[in-house]
């Protein structure tokens, strides 16, 4: 492992130590400011698993934020979809929000095959499966440590390929 390489791992496993410490609780900037360091470990994650060189890094970073972005909203939209879920409602009304919901899935699934297109044209298609496993491994981790099951960088997660 390159000296690089255990930088950014331990980069990031502080970013996110210091995202999950108990004043995580706070409010407004200092939740900013957590989010923002999450987001940051993520990206130094993400570019040692995928091994990006620097020519890579600056094609390929504007394009993930783009994606990322696109696909945040439809995450967003998805939520409010399933909390407008009332006991209320018609048989109707549950039929249009389920076929909204149904909808805004098939968006997201479009929009993971058009990134999957874009990503290969600046890294190769080995980093592109990297990347998508990647994501899963550090969300795994991050809800493994909110969950309590928090450990070193030498336990499987962040810290370790």
């Amino acid at each position: 492992m390159s000296v690089f390489s255990s930088v950014l791992r331990f980069l990031s496993l502080a970013a996110l130590l210091l995202l999950l410490a108990p004043a995580a609780q706070a409010q407004g900037g200092r939740r900013a400011q957590r989010l923002g360091q999450l987001e940051n470990a993520k990206i130094a994650f993400i570019t040692n698993r995928v091994s990006l060189t620097q020519e890579q890094a600056q094609k390929f970073w504007p394009l993930y934020n783009e994606f990322s972005d696109r696909r945040r909203e439809l995450n967003r939209s998805g939520r409010l979809l399933r909390r407008d879920i009332t006991e209320g409602m018609t048989d109707q009304q549950l039929r249009e929000n389920f076929t909204q919901s149904f909808n805004t899935r098939q968006q997201e699934l479009n929009l993971e095959k058009e990134y999957f297109e874009k990503f290969q044209k600046v890294i190769s298609l080995r980093q592109v499966a990297q990347l998508f496993q990647a994501e899963r491994d550090f969300t795994k981790e991050v809800i493994r440590r909110v969950a309590g099951g928090g450990g070193g960088a030498g336990q499987a997660g962040i810290g370790n390929d």
